[in-house]
């Protein structure tokens, strides 16, 4: 009969869980609403890009993303640093191919939401994006003709069925690009304007299929999405107490939903927040350097290779061009899964969850602009408490 009393009492307690307060207002329920996977709109149109949809084009811009022959070395592809596996990122504080590069590897989960790329945001299309590393000399290291030739070489068919037919690429030179060395920057300027174009518009579309590829991958749901219609029913949803209270301070005292808000947890904007410079690496100004680049680029939505019209480009065309505003400002990435892919900030300067959130609560000045931060006056068991909320995001 004892026995069968305890039983009863513990089948009424976990009756009784089931109706457990979580203690968040409406308020707070709301925002919390708001974060949740479920959230998320479809994927927004690219109108730079009227083949980011198409799904022969992704098929091919997946073969390219995995291919190595697309580098110099013949042993890099954009899967070398974002990997599958990963959350196509590297895990590695720089980022590592032909060289060292200047800046965390980003993962690419979620990114078509955005209007702008890389920790700057010089770029403002994921195909445009794609384009910047296959170029540069510590990543790729490639040049647009040898580009070119490799798809009229291995992918003609699979190109000229997304994109019509190959242009006639110019036998000589063996290499050029308006961007690379010397010898490839004399050699395009030997091209005829044809020649530029025919290149270039081949170039474009290897970042169109690209991108149509990066379109699909789509955040993954964690815990905390499958918690949130338990929280809003206000019950517990499986949380312990501290991913609780982490969570009342995600949205509340810690401020981090002023810039980690919406269902990837991003405002997709860019801050300055003091964060220090990574050693042995020269100035990193982030957006305030690369203002006039983004207007001079061909590849932008405004530029001959966009598949929009001049209306569509409402970003590019209202972007904010305060050079002091956006002194040392990065972009916000998401934080799905930020747990599991440390080390944390542009360059990798913080090594853990723990001390990033102890970086905020100390709101320290940077090595140039203004910080948006403000000291939050965290306790070390809030500190422990929104870490735990964090683990939540795997």
């Amino acid at each position: 009969m004892r026995r069968l009393a305890r039983l009863s009492g513990m089948i009424l307690l976990l009756g009784l869980s089931g109706c457990w307060d979580s203690g968040f207002s409406d308020g707070e329920k709301a925002v919390i609403a708001s974060l949740q996977l479920s959230m998320l709109a479809a994927v927004p149109p690219d109108p730079s890009n009227r083949h980011g949809d198409d799904p022969a084009a992704a098929a091919f811009g997946k073969s390219l993303f995995l291919d190595p022959r697309l580098s110099a070395n013949g042993a890099v592809a954009c899967a070398s640093c974002h990997l599958p596996e990963r959350q196509f990122q590297d895990d590695k504080p720089l980022g590592q191919a032909i060289g060292t590069t200047a800046r965390r590897t980003m993962p690419l989960a979620g990114v078509q939401w955005g209007a702008w790329f890389f920790w700057d945001g010089r770029k403002d299309s994921q195909w445009s994006q794609a384009l910047g590393p296959l170029e540069s000399p510590v990543e790729h290291g490639g040049n647009r003709l040898a580009y070119a030739r490799l798809i009229a070489a291995h992918y003609r068919g699979d190109y000229e069925a997304v994109f019509g037919a190959l242009p006639d690429l110019p036998d000589q030179p063996v290499a050029a690009s308006p961007l690379g060395t010397a010898e490839e920057r004399a050699a395009w300027a030997s091209l005829s304007a044809a020649g530029k174009d025919g290149v270039n518009r081949v170039f474009a579309n290897i970042g169109k299929a690209i991108a149509a590829f990066e379109r699909q991958i789509i955040p993954a749901e964690t815990r905390f999405d499958r918690a949130v219609p338990e929280l809003l029913a206000g019950r517990d949803g499986g949380l312990t107490i501290d991913e609780r209270d982490g969570l009342r301070l995600f949205i509340g005292k810690g401020n981090c939903i002023n810039c980690h808000s919406g269902p990837r947890f991003t405002d997709d904007h860019f801050h300055n927040t003091g964060v220090a410079a990574a050693e042995g690496l020269p100035q990193d100004r982030g957006r305030a350097a690369v203002l006039d680049a983004i207007t001079a680029d061909p590849f932008s939505c405004l530029g001959a290779y966009s598949d929009a019209g001049p209306n569509a480009c409402a970003e590019l065309r209202f972007m904010s061009r305060d050079v002091q505003v956006n002194e040392r400002a990065f972009k916000t990435p998401s934080l799905r899964g930020v747990a599991s892919r440390a080390p944390y900030m542009h360059a990798g300067q913080i090594a853990s969850l723990d001390a990033v959130i102890r970086h905020y609560n100390a709101a320290r000045s940077g090595p140039s602009g203004h910080s948006e931060l403000v000291p939050l006056h965290l306790t070390n068991r809030d500190v422990a408490a929104l870490v735990a909320f964090l683990k939540m995001l795997d």
